[in-house]
């Protein structure tokens, strides 16, 4: 018997109609929205008479420009009260479930949308973000698309597609004590470069994934998009269940065994062969932060960035000679030493309850260093909710840090007034760290939210482990 990746399980039942070649439709289990990329879609649907195919499998939200600070804030700026005004026209226009700024179910597409028990194992997910690939941590094929795409899913519920290649990332033993699936995903995207997914499906197996806990999983699965992977994928397991089981209990809706069975049902079959194989020992895997421009330029914290002259790819020599010129680096400089300005705790990589855990943590016995801003922004309201009810707002409080009161993407794509200034030095728990991404001249270090908490408290870039030295 033929043996299938779960890439393969999802594509074939999902596929409702061969087109030419290899192309395909592809039938659309949930379509996320947001406010950035929706209104050029719902106008040509609107000039073209058209209906939207099936409304209650389309959820919307508003998080990319919209303020941390009050809901009072949204239409202090022309372009995102207009586009946030057209988002709730359309939905309310066409019966679209909407999440509003300050709402009870309101966050970041990527966090409401598992924790609202949407994403269910063998779905297909799409959404105008790259980081839709963060639903691959439950065993959905989750993918961004580009606003044409928009229109042909709100109009058909399919998508035209073709193929993807599979390739299984095998991460083998265990990551040690203090290590994340952040540091994880930084070691991979080093390894294999920004572009070394370019057109695969990744598949994360082994020991390793396993026993991340979903939330972890999530921000793995977040992160394949910076490898250039076109999905992130991991195979439904018990974790798996236990999470939906809750996220599901709290809208009273209850599981029944048949379909556990069916959602396992797609996990890889044992023996079943990828186009491309690479293996990761986890037990080498250390804190890791980026030095340059994009993902893959980081290195273990303490290490030294990289000699110019030991980079032996032209492109990528050239593009270390670029980023250490933006970043205001030398090579061969003890990444340890850098004085930083800013901290951002938030976004749809590490904004999540466990990553607000792990900060409060590290900030309950310290305070922010004085020359420090350390903005923490929750992934959701109910992760904001959850992390008054655990008392952590009151940690950050003390602490000296500023706790929005509020959900959104916020510093992590400097749309709203959160962005920084020129040559400010900041250490974020975002995914993307590419010129001007969080304001004109801003350099950001991408690391997870244990580095991010240590450099806060000591005002260098550190560990936990640093702090008191």
């Amino acid at each position: 018997m033929y043996k299938k990746t779960i890439y393969q399980k999802i594509w074939e039942s999902h596929c409702v109609k061969k087109l030419e070649k290899e192309e395909i439709l592809l039938y659309i289990d949930l379509h996320l929205l947001h406010e950035i990329n929706t209104p050029q879609a719902f106008e040509s649907l609107y000039n073209k008479k058209i209906a939207i195919r099936r409304p209650d499998k389309t959820l919307a939200t508003e998080d990319h420009n919209t303020p941390t600070t009050s809901v009072f804030d949204i239409d202090k700026d022309t372009s995102t009260w207009t586009q946030i005004r057209l988002l709730r026209e359309n939905c309310s226009k066409y019966g679209i479930e909407q999440n509003k700024l300050g709402e009870h179910n309101q966050g970041i597409t990527h966090v409401i949308a598992p924790e609202q028990g949407r994403i269910l194992p063998g779905s297909t997910v799409v959404c105008c973000d790259s980081h839709t690939t963060t639903h691959g941590a439950f065993g959905a094929l989750a993918f961004g698309i580009g606003t044409s795409q928009v229109e042909h899913v709100l109009a058909t519920q399919t998508l035209r597609a073709i193929p993807f290649r599979s390739m299984c990332i095998q991460v083998n033993k265990q990551l040690s004590k203090g290590i994340s699936a952040k540091d994880l995903a930084l070691a991979i995207i080093n390894q294999i470069g920004t572009g070394g997914g370019q057109g695969y499906v990744i598949e994360y197996r082994g020991d390793a994934i396993k026993s991340l806990s979903m939330e972890q999983r999530m921000t793995l699965c977040n992160m394949s998009v910076e490898a250039g992977a076109s999905a992130g994928i991991i195979s439904p397991d018990e974790k798996t269940i236990e999470y939906l089981k809750k996220a599901l209990a709290l809208k009273g809706v209850h599981i029944e065994q048949k379909i556990i069975d069916t959602w396992l049902s797609y996990a890889t079959d044992a023996d079943a062969l990828f186009d491309k194989y690479i293996e990761i020992d986890a037990s080498t895997v250390r804190n890791r932060i980026t030095w340059g421009t994009n993902p893959s330029q980081s290195i273990p914290i303490g290490d030294h960035i990289p000699f110019i002259k030991n980079i032996k790819n032209s492109s990528d020599n050239i593009a270390t000679i670029q980023a250490l010129k933006y970043m205001g680096l030398n090579e061969g400089q003890n990444i340890s030493t850098l004085k930083i300005t800013n901290v951002f705790i938030g976004s749809c990589t590490n904004g999540r309850i466990e990553d607000l855990r792990i900060v409060a943590e590290i900030l309950k016995n310290n305070k922010v260093h004085h020359d420090v801003h350390m903005l923490i922004v929750p992934g959701s309201m109910a992760v904001l909710r959850q992390a008054i009810d655990e008392g952590l707002d009151k940690i950050f409080e003390n602490a000296g840090a500023d706790f929005r009161a509020l959900s959104g993407c916020s510093l992590c794509v400097g749309l709203n007034t959160d962005k920084l200034s020129a040559n400010k030095r900041v250490v974020s728990t975002s995914n993307r760290n590419f010129e001007g991404r969080q304001g004109a001249g801003v350099r950001t270090h991408i690391a997870s939210p244990a580095i991010a908490a240590a450099s806060a408290v000591r005002g260098f870039i550190s560990t936990p482990a640093d702090i008191g030295k």
